[in-house]
């Protein structure tokens, strides 16, 4: 930033001296020449006023280098010139000073010479006799004026430049000093500019939420490891019992079979919390090493129905599928993963003889896959909860059904990972629609 602002101000400065300096030679160019043009009138004046009172003699008489005196008859011919024989001289009449002077008593003119490099004042006054006396002096271009002041001009123009660079280091060090001694860490009692007032209190507003994330996240992973800890400890108790009984010879041998189901099934649930807790952690990390692909969502929709079908028919719960073959770049295995939970979950949280519609749609800005039961439905407050690890709204029941309590949450990940957006419509008692919304690419 500091590079920026020297080069900023370095080349502001040097700009305006250049363009300043054209600027004034030009001012100072017009205001001579207006004077050096006033002056050549009034030496036309009194030059007219003498050759009147004393004719070809006072001109010859003149010793002048200062200007050219030229005078011309009322038909164009020289009757003298100062600086040349008038002998052969080209006609007069029709200089644009000799016309105005014939006409209205005076005239002037200016006329450059490219090959001299230099500009010619002429100042014409009528006699009374009717001849002209023209007065002239040359005058340099601006630009042969500058070629002429270039010594003094480099020298002033270095003394420029390396002042605005001294300047410029100065003043840049100077602007950055506040911004480089701010303290973020108290941004309120930072001495900074008006201008960034703007920009600490941005930097404010996101430590802020930085901070409650934080401690948002914190209190996050608290509730999680505690709800791991619940999860594992219940099956484990269960499993230490039942293999502790066993241990002893403290069952009968009916009832072995029993037990070794329980324990069987116990640690079944087990593994499926931890590999649910495992594809959790991958999925919060992004997911960047799983392959994406074309996925057909309609054959993997009716081959989870294929699938739950058994669980369903146990239920007492049809499942129906409608759509139409409908192509998506994703991760097959969390395509399916979301489609699985939902469908898992609209089975366990259904009614007897209910159903469970699955629905695969496309429009011109997203691919929709929709799950919806007939089941007992979310509460509103409870509906923004629902995607939180180990959360359940109905705890009896979801403990009677099964399940780990992260299927919703992997779910959510799973989208996230798609770029895609989950809505819910339930009413309680009634059931409950998911739609997941995958946007076109």
């Amino acid at each position: 930033m500091t590079k920026k602002i020297f080069q900023s101000i370095c080349i502001a400065a040097i700009t305006v001296f250049f363009i300043s300096l054209v600027l004034i030679i030009g001012v100072l160019y017009h205001y001579f020449s207006g004077v050096q043009m006033r002056q050549l009138q009034i030496q036309a004046d009194l030059a007219a006023r003498a050759v009147e009172n004393g004719g070809l003699s006072y001109l010859e008489s003149l010793d002048t280098n200062d200007c050219r005196i030229t005078w011309i008859d009322p038909r164009g011919i020289i009757l003298f010139d100062n600086r040349a024989s008038s002998l052969g001289m080209e006609n007069h009449l029709e200089r644009e000073e000799i016309v105005d002077a014939l006409a209205f008593g005076k005239g002037e003119s200016k006329r450059y010479s490219t090959t001299l490099l230099e500009r010619q004042l002429y100042c014409a006054v009528r006699l009374a006799d009717g001849t002209v006396l023209r007065l002239s002096a040359s005058q340099p271009t601006w630009w042969s004026l500058a070629l002429g002041m270039v010594q003094p001009i480099l020298l002033v123009a270095v003394a420029a430049v390396g002042i605005s660079l001294f300047l410029a280091f100065r003043l840049s060090k100077w602007i950055i000093r506040p911004l480089n001694t701010l303290n973020l860490d108290e941004l309120e009692s930072a001495a900074a500019y008006e201008e960034v007032t703007p920009l600490l209190e941005r930097i404010g507003s996101q430590q802020e939420k930085i901070r409650r994330q934080e401690a948002e996240a914190e209190q996050m992973r608290r509730e999680f490891t505690a709800n791991v800890s619940h999860e594992l400890k219940t099956p484990l108790q269960s499993i230490s019992g039942y293999a502790e009984l066993l241990s002893e010879g403290m069952v009968k041998r009916e009832d072995v079979p029993h037990f070794s189901k329980q324990i069987l099934a116990e640690s079944r649930r087990m593994i499926a919390l931890v590999e649910d807790i495992i594809r959790l952690s991958h999925l919060d990390e992004g997911a960047d090493d799983m392959q994406r692909e074309e996925v057909d969502l309609y054959e993997l929709a009716a081959l989870t129905i294929r699938n739950l079908t058994p669980a369903a028919e146990n239920a007492g719960i049809s499942l129906h599928l409608n759509g139409k073959k409908t192509t998506l770049y994703g991760i097959a295995f969390l395509l399916e993963t979301i489609l699985f939970n939902l469908c898992d979950n609209a089975i366990k949280y259904n009614r007897e003889g209910g159903s469970v519609t699955v629905h695969i749609d496309t429009t011109p800005q997203a691919v929709l896959v929709s799950v919806s039961d007939t089941g007992i439905g979310i509460p509103e407050p409870e509906q923004e909860r629902i995607f939180e690890r180990f959360y359940r709204v109905d705890k009896s029941r979801s403990k009677a059904v099964g399940g780990t309590g992260l299927g919703l949450s992997i779910v959510k990940h799973a989208a996230i990972v798609h770029d895609a957006r989950i809505e819910i419509d339930s009413t309680v008692g009634k059931g409950t629609t998911f739609t997941v919304i995958f946007p076109c690419k």
